[in-house]
């Protein structure tokens, strides 16, 4: 199979659909879940589809755990290629490495101001325009309201996109039928698309719900799921 045709065939086109468009640049997109329910996968998944169309992608990985980034996305890549057979797999993976960076930053230590003066010079100073920024494992939920608007601003500035993995730190944070915390509520003016994923035991099934997306609440399910054993979006 042609790279093209993969991605004309990917379930990331039914994504995009369920959000009217997709995310957008300049604006923020929050995956949030319980713990272990599938985001980073998600966040990979999604970044190796901008790949696949020659975009090009920021990592940025608040775990401390940049070896388990990389393989998600070596493993991503392989079940995505060799479940429709793509044509060159190997020469592709290499190809698209040259458009993708990861980074490591510790949310304790490094306050989010150094984080973007790091990506503003990457981005600017590194001849690397990104098209798309992905925060991983960064503490929306204990972050100010003002980290997350300089963010936005961010986004804003540089035309680009902005997506966030979400996982409550409190073990008391209540959730709603969604798998939306209750502690994503400041946040809601900010967030422009907004997915809550809840493990459905019945379907064995990873739901995802559209809660909001550009300024309409819609919480509808979207037309693609996360396959539990992959955590790969499928239809």
């Amino acid at each position: 199979m042609e790279i093209e045709e993969l991605n004309d065939l990917s379930p990331l086109r039914v994504f995009e659909k369920s959000l009217d468009g997709g995310l957008g640049r300049g604006n923020l997109g929050v995956l949030v879940s319980r713990h272990g329910v599938g985001k980073t996968a998600c966040l990979v998944h999604l970044a190796t589809d901008k790949l696949l169309r020659g975009e090009h992608v920021i990592h940025v990985s608040f775990s401390g755990n940049v070896e388990h980034v990389i393989n998600w996305y070596k493993e991503v890549f392989r079940e995505v290629s060799e479940g429709k057979s793509l044509d060159d797999a190997a020469v592709v993976y290499n190809n698209i490495l040259s458009n993708r960076v990861v980074m490591n930053f510790s949310q304790e230590n490094v306050t989010i101001d150094k984080v973007l003066s790091s990506l503003e010079t990457l981005i600017k100073h590194g001849s690397f325009k990104a098209d798309a920024i992905l925060f991983d494992g960064y503490k929306l939920t204990v972050a100010t309201p003002e980290d997350v608007a300089k963010i936005k601003k961010f986004a804003q500035d540089m035309n680009l996109e902005v997506w966030f993995s979400v996982s409550p730190v409190r073990a008391d944070v209540a959730y709603d039928e969604y798998g939306v915390p209750s502690t994503m509520g400041k946040y809601a003016e900010m967030i422009d698309v907004l997915i809550g994923l809840i493990y459905n035991e019945t379907r064995d099934k990873v739901v995802m719900t559209v809660v909001k997306s550009h300024g309409s609440m819609h919480k509808e399910p979207m037309g693609v799921n996360l396959d539990p054993k992959t955590m790969l979006i499928s239809n």
